[in-house]
């Protein structure tokens, strides 16, 4: 029998439907309303949004240029790489929205030109994690 502390484990690990942005109107909104940052490879548009899932405080989205890798296995290769760095090391930001019973939407664009490997891509999205954490806990001004 499966322990329910290990049962939560598992479940922080995850990247369900639910927390994937696919809704073409808040993707449009993000990019016409959002913040951005850059943190090499990737630039994160970000913004407070009301989801419409309660269970997850985070949706996010994941883009590779067509232009810069015309092969569809390689844009996908990136995504997934992306998305699992993603999915390991993103109870931070869930931690901090939490805390400040937020929700965001936040989208990830590679901008690189040549395929990452897992181990670089780690460090970086540690660092945009935490910034991301640090715009959570901050005050919305009029």
């Amino acid at each position: 029998m499966i322990s329910s502390s290990t049962h939560i484990a598992i479940k922080t690990y995850s990247f369900n439907k639910e927390e994937k942005l696919k809704s073409r109107k808040m993707i449009e909104t993000l990019f016409r309303e959002g913040k951005a940052f850059s943190i090499f490879p990737y630039r994160v548009i970000f913004m407070p949004a009301s989801l419409t899932t309660d269970k997850y405080p985070v949706q996010a989205g994941f883009s590779v240029s067509a232009r810069k890798f015309p092969h569809a296995v390689d844009r996908n290769r990136i995504k997934r790489l992306g998305r699992e760095t993603y999915r390991l090391q993103k109870q931070v930001l869930y931690d901090a929205l939490a805390a400040n019973s937020r929700q965001m939407a936040v989208f990830f664009i590679y901008l690189d030109k040549k395929i990452p490997d897992f181990a670089t891509l780690q460090p970086k999205f540690s660092v945009i994690l935490d910034k991301l954490a640090r715009e959570a806990g901050r005050k919305e001004q009029p």
